[in-house]
């Protein structure tokens, strides 16, 4: 029983070559496949469908609660827990309170954003299948790799090679299973 690689990858020389792959990848109908490169390239995250919408209302999201958390805590221990009355002031003296409110929920929206990050993009990656592909190391200098994945409906070994090959690739190589 021969094993089923992980995917076909092309490499190009440029950027514009690489956004003009995904978009005829695209085209084509295949859905499971990740680009490469050097550098970030705006428009090549929303050629390959990636949507990261739901980043800004984890912050949200946490912020409240982290906001929360805290004038719930200071409320607490001050008007309810230990209530000292020093001068006639109130017990919950909400302005004081606002400061370190804010502070804790920039804090915890800051740390859901992370954590939200690294869940969305799998991150932290020790090894990934790409990198036992011969000159995949040239994609931090100068090269720009495309890989469909043979996880998606639509693959097959010897059509998607060639689909592949009619881009204009440099290259184009089989990324091995691990």
């Amino acid at each position: 029983m021969t094993r089923r690689p992980y995917g076909i990858m092309a490499e190009f020389r440029t950027p514009d070559a690489l956004i003009d792959a995904v978009r005829a990848t695209r085209r084509a109908g295949f859905t499971r496949i990740d680009a490469f490169s050097p550098f970030p390239l705006p428009d090549l995250a929303d050629e390959l469908g990636i949507r990261t919408r739901i980043i800004p209302w984890i912050a949200f999201v946490a912020a409240l609660i982290g906001a929360g958390i805290q004038y719930g805590s200071q409320y607490w221990m001050n008007a309810v827990d230990y209530p000292l009355n020093v001068g006639g002031r109130p017990l919950d003296s909400w302005p004081t309170f606002i400061p370190s409110t804010l502070i804790v929920a920039i804090l915890w929206a800051g740390a859901a954003t992370l954590l939200g990050l690294l869940v969305i993009l799998r991150l932290p990656r020790l090894h990934h299948p790409v990198f036992s592909v011969h000159g995949f190391e040239r994609v931090t200098n100068d090269r720009f790799f495309l890989c469909v994945r043979s996880e998606d409906p639509l693959f097959d070994l010897g059509a998607t090679r060639t689909f592949l090959e009619g881009l204009s690739p440099q290259v184009v190589r089989e990324v091995p299973c691990d």
